[in-house]
C-alpha cells in the first residue's frame, strides 16, 4: 500500500487548493462494533490531514454518502460491522454534497430549514425534517435502531464530513435563516455532532479511506 500524501503537492498547500476549490463551487451553485476502530474529534480541515488514522480491524469499508438517501449510507455501514465478529470491522462514512447535512445538529436543521430545502423527510412524522431525524431518534424510528448517528460513533464508526460542502450548502441555506453566508458557515462548522471530523472534501476523504485500506460502498 502507497503511503499517504503528503501536505503539499508541487509546493501548493492544500489548504489553498481547497480554499479556492470551495470558492469557485459557490459561484457555480444555482439554487458493530470494533474498539479497534478510531473516532477523531470535529477538527478543521487543516486538522484533519490524518483522517481516517490507522485502521487496525481486519475488515475495513468506507461508505461514500452523497445524499442523506433515507438514512442508508448509515444503514450500510451497520449492515457491513454488524455480521462480523467483535473488534474485526470498522466502517468509514464519508458524507459529502447534501449528505453533509447529517453532520449537522438539530438546531441547525431547525433555523437553516434544512429538511423543507432540501426535501429530506423525518421517518418519524413523514414531513420534512426539522432536526437531524438520524440524530438521537426515538426507538423504533429507523429501521433499526443501531444506525442512528450517535450510535454509530459510539460504537467506533468513524465519519468525515466534506468542508466543501459545508460551505457550499451553509452559503445557499443562509437566506433562511437571515444571515450571511460568512455567518452560516461558522455557525455550521461550530454545530458540528461531536465525534465528526470535517474534511477537506468528500472526494478526498474518500481516497484517504481507500489509502488506509477500506474497500468502496455507495451509499447514495
Amino acid at each position: 500500500m502507497e503511503n499517504l500524501s503528503q501536505e503539499t503537492a508541487n509546493g501548493t498547500p492544500r489548504r489553498g487548493i481547497f480554499g479556492r476549490l470551495a470558492g469557485a463551487m459557490v459561484l457555480g451553485v444555482t439554487g458493530l462494533i470494533p474498539a479497534a476502530s478510531r473516532t477523531l474529534a470535529a477538527a478543521s480541515p487543516s486538522d484533519s490531514s490524518h483522517w481516517p488514522g490507522v485502521l487496525k480491524a481486519r475488515h475495513r469499508q468506507v461508505v461514500d454518502a452523497i445524499e442523506p438517501n433515507a438514512g442508508f449510507p448509515l444503514a450500510f455501514a451497520y449492515t457491513f460491522v454488524f455480521p462480523n465478529a467483535p473488534g474485526t470491522a470498522t466502517a468509514v462514512i464519508v458524507l459529502r454534497h447534501t449528505a453533509f447535512t447529517l453532520a449537522l445538529n438539530s438546531d441547525m436543521w431547525a433555523k437553516y430549514k434544512i429538511g423543507e430545502a432540501l426535501k429530506i423527510s423525518d421517518p418519524e412524522t413523514n414531513a420534512p425534517a426539522v432536526k437531524n431525524p438520524f440524530l438521537h431518534p426515538k426507538p423504533g424510528v429507523l429501521t433499526v435502531d443501531a444506525m442512528a448517528i450517535d450510535k454509530l460513533l459510539a460504537a467506533g464508526t468513524i465519519f468525515g464530513a466534506c468542508n466543501v460542502a459545508l460551505k457550499v450548502l451553509s452559503g445557499k441555506l443562509a437566506g433562511n435563516a437571515g444571515v450571511t453566508a460568512d455567518a452560516a458557515a461558522k455557525e455550521w462548522a461550530a454545530n458540528i455532532i461531536p465525534g465528526i471530523t470535517v474534511i477537506p472534501s468528500g472526494t478526498w476523504g474518500v481516497n484517504r479511506a481507500q489509502e488506509a485500506g477500506c474497500t468502496y460502498c455507495a451509499g447514495g
